[in-house]
């Protein structure tokens, strides 16, 4: 007696061939199925681009979301550096307006010591000049320095 091709058993009863036969029609459905769908290159490029375009789709959302966070960041270190700035400009004009009230102070020594008598009576005037020549001196050498 010959050995059947496949490990299964033989039917002992003709409802077992069928129910065999059936199950190896079904089987060698599947295999075909498998066959013609890996044939099918237009479906399978379909396939692949929809596939390419959800990642796409994916990798634009998560670049945004990063993009909105880098510019959160960035906002707020220039916010920080806004402020830094203003308080190193307020820091230097503070310190400006003590050299020119020093400054001042001088001049006030040098005028009560050299003034004639007759220019020393508009010292108001005169003081409020050298001021406002030294404020505007300040603030060139501040624009050249930038």
């Amino acid at each position: 007696m010959t050995q059947p091709p496949h490990d299964e058993p033989t039917a002992e009863n003709p409802e077992e061939l069928r129910a065999q036969i059936e199950q190896t029609r079904h089987e060698l459905g599947d295999t075909v199925q498998a066959l013609a769908d890996k044939a099918d290159v237009k479906a399978r490029a379909q396939d692949k681009a929809a596939e390419l375009k959800e990642q796409g789709a994916a990798k634009a959302a998560e670049l945004k979301v990063q993009g909105t966070a880098k510019a959160a960041e960035l906002k707020e270190q220039g916010t920080a550096k806004a402020v830094e700035f203003k308080d190193q400009t307020a820091a230097k004009a503070a310190e400006l307006a003590e050299q020119v009230k020093a400054k001042a102070s001088q001049v006030d020594e040098v005028w009560q010591a050299k003034a004639p008598a007759p220019v020393r009576d508009r010292k108001a005037a005169v003081l409020a000049g050298a001021a406002a020549v030294l404020v505007l001196t300040g603030v060139l050498l501040r624009r050249r320095r930038r």
